[in-house]
């Protein structure tokens, strides 16, 4: 893994053209859309092309695209409830206890965190909460499954009081969507399940078809396309946020375990070539004995091929003088996940200011975040913490201002609103707080 050191080497090294890089993308998937559309476009715009066409053709256009696409050919969208009964029986009952002990953290999580109306008769005002009524929740498939991310999704829109949830993933080409997957949205609550995935997943839910409802929002992770696909209907529709590759960041001291920080930089690098662990620590023992640890533990994974890529292109182990730095320069990545692996990690948590989640010493490590810990594990990447939050309860809540004041109060700032309003050059505005005033008088 890169070591670098000092601030200045550290900061060119992870702030660097740090950002999304939507149309950054290797040949290959060009080459495959231009196979696929008989013409070279760029991501976005293949992006346009796949929701253009989805909105003009609906369900014809999808098996048309999923086809060209992925190689699929589909009949119905919809996973029928005898399918998801079924799964059941295909999932071991050890994953399926599993799921329902998640789902139940996740629930009581979002419950804790579900803001509520409120009024203030005294100053005559307040805000209503309500949720968005549909909801689609994007799901990544395909080669891979990820039951953890409809439990992720869906609950949040239920416990907000969403009334209708539906889930879309990619199928597998040799069989539909994956049981466990199906099981997930079963004891998440989603209504129903679409086995359809890409853009034409997101035009589809943004636009509606003969066969998928039109969704007021559309959230979930994706690829390239899902997320470009996401971007463009966002006015259409609601979108959560656009993610990229996923990020975890450790803040480390002399008192960390670097068998540990390697274990978690590795949970992190094994999910993509582009997944970016990162440690920052003012322990340059600590960051040769992490770099050592990666050395012996990737060869010993599963999926040590990617983790090694992972580790190799994206990792970087940044020594900095203090944690002073390190704060400062995490805050500048504002990452995904960041990890505080220090003495008294309780007292450090104001020094936090951009991140997604944090997770407070080496026991409460992001790995549980992502299965169990309760919040949500679709947070913002790319640095997109600075103004982003993760996936919970506001996500699918709209706030409405009230303003309800007494004849009384309304008399008494209705002087300001009039000075306010000719001074814009407004005295249509003017007029109408002292006409209200007149009245009163009036009445008097």
């Amino acid at each position: 893994m890169k070591v670098v050191y000092g601030m200045k080497e550290s900061s060119d090294s992870l702030l660097a053209q740090r950002g999304l890089g939507l149309d950054a993308v290797p040949a290959s998937i060009l080459d495959h859309t231009e196979a696929a559309f008989g013409k070279s476009m760029t991501p976005t715009e293949t992006a346009q092309h796949i929701i253009a066409r989805v909105r003009e053709g609906g369900d014809d256009a999808v098996r048309d695209i999923t086809k060209r696409l992925d190689g699929i050919e589909l009949d119905d969208f919809q996973v029928p409830a005898s399918a998801i009964e079924a799964a059941y029986d295909e999932v071991d009952s050890e994953v399926t206890d599993a799921l329902r002990l998640a789902a139940g953290r996740v629930r009581r999580f979002q419950e804790k965190s579900m803001p509520e109306s409120w009024i203030d008769f005294d100053e005559g005002y307040g805000e209503l909460v309500n949720p968005v009524e549909r909801v689609g929740v994007y799901v990544p498939g395909g080669t891979a499954r990820f039951p953890s991310t409809v439990l992720m999704s869906v609950i949040p829109a239920r416990v907000a009081g969403v009334d209708e949830v539906i889930v879309a993933t990619n199928p597998g080409v040799d069989r539909g969507v994956h049981p466990v997957v199906l099981v997930a949205a079963d004891i998440a609550g989603a209504d129903r399940v679409l086995q359809i995935g890409g853009a034409q997943a997101v035009a589809a839910m943004a636009y509606g078809t003969e066969s998928v409802p039109k969704m007021d929002m559309v959230c979930g992770p994706g690829g390239l396309f899902t997320t470009l696909a996401k971007r463009l209907v966002f006015g259409e529709v609601g979108i959560d946020g656009l993610y990229g590759p996923t990020e975890t960041l450790l803040i480390a001291d002399d008192h960390a375990n670097p068998t540990l920080c390697a274990a978690d930089l590795l949970a992190q690098a094994e999910h993509d070539i582009l997944a970016k662990p990162v440690l920052i620590t003012t322990s340059e023992s600590l960051a040769e004995r992490v770099n050592s640890e990666l050395e012996v533990r990737t060869g010993r994974l599963d999926r040590s091929e990617i983790a090694a890529r992972s580790v190799d292109e994206q990792g970087v182990i940044a020594v900095v003088a203090d944690l002073d730095e390190a704060f400062e320069l995490a805050n500048a990545f504002a990452p995904e996940h960041v990890s505080l692996v220090v003495r008294d990690p309780w007292s450090h948590i104001g020094s936090v200011r951009n991140a997604g989640a944090v997770f407070l010493g080496e026991f409460s490590h992001e790995v549980l975040g992502d299965y169990v810990a309760g919040p949500s594990h679709v947070m913002p990447t790319s640095g997109t913490a600075r103004f982003g939050s993760g996936l919970s309860v506001r996500s699918f809540l709209k706030f409405s201002p009230v303003v309800g004041l007494s004849d009384r109060t309304s008399e008494e700032i209705s002087r300001t609103a009039s000075v306010l309003g000719r001074a814009e050059g407004l005295t249509a505005h003017a007029e109408a707080a002292e006409i209200r005033s007149e009245l009163s008088e009036e009445e008097r």
